[in-house]
């Protein structure tokens, strides 16, 4: 059976309705999801509330899990360290306080960005699964580059087609004003630099790679480069 799919918006983003996540999912199945994937660029599934377990085997059906392998140097959890926990709750399921490290880093998140441009290796897919969705707020927007990059001037597209950014985790958190990392944190996610345009490899599209992670442009004096960062990032 093929996959339904609703398309969400004239651009990206489809709803599926006839794949439940909880039940093993045969190997036709993942490579129909991939390719929708790769059309789609962001697929919602609804269906039946997912366990921990059914998570982490559905994700690993695409390659090997980046886990807690974070920033904070912390190992206080309450979930499987195969997944990341991007709350505001703590290891006993209370509410952060306002002063906690942990609260204070995951406000980044509410930038705009790209998850994990500033490691080592990036992530090629993100699996989000909303356990409590709240009456207000907490919602998460995304965006297609691909489409972004297609509606660029010409002449923009040539300006930064070989421009690379540096990325750094501590440039997005030091925005809202969280700079208090130990040395040990700051020397275990030294900056990367990553190309701004990037072929998305599933559809053979270019696309924007663009982050609140991102410091500079690689060559270009700091105020130029973050000039541009920022047009991009508006533009898309």
């Amino acid at each position: 059976m093929s996959l339904q799919i609703a398309k969400l918006h004239p651009l990206f983003g489809g709803g599926v309705t006839n794949v439940d996540l909880s039940k093993p999912i045969s190997q036709d199945r993942i490579a129909a999801i991939q390719a929708a994937l790769d059309h789609y660029a962001v697929l919602i599934f609804h269906g039946p509330k997912l366990t921990e377990e059914d998570q982490i085997a559905f994700a690993e059906r695409f390659g090997p899990l980046e886990g807690q392998n974070g920033v904070l140097s912390t190992n206080a959890t309450r979930i499987s360290r195969k997944l990341v926990d991007i709350s505001n709750l703590d290891e006993k399921n209370s509410v952060l306080s306002a002063q906690d490290r942990r609260r204070m880093f995951a406000l980044g998140n509410q930038l705009w960005h790209t998850d994990s441009s500033f490691k080592r290796t990036p992530a090629k897919y993100s699996l989000l699964h909303a356990h409590t969705v709240t009456p207000e707020g907490g919602e998460t927007q995304f965006v297609d580059t691909r489409a972004a990059y297609d509606a660029l001037p010409e002449k923009m597209k040539a300006r930064i087609e070989t421009l690379e950014a540096e990325h750094s985790i501590f440039v997005s958190r030091g925005k809202l004003g969280f700079t208090a990392f130990s040395d040990e944190e700051r020397q275990a996610n030294p900056p990367v630099h990553r190309r701004i345009v990037r072929v998305h490899p599933g559809s053979g599209r270019k696309a924007l790679y663009l982050a609140s992670h991102a410091s500079h442009i690689v060559g270009l004096p700091v105020p130029e480069g973050r000039m541009l960062i920022h047009e991009l990032m508006e533009h898309a």
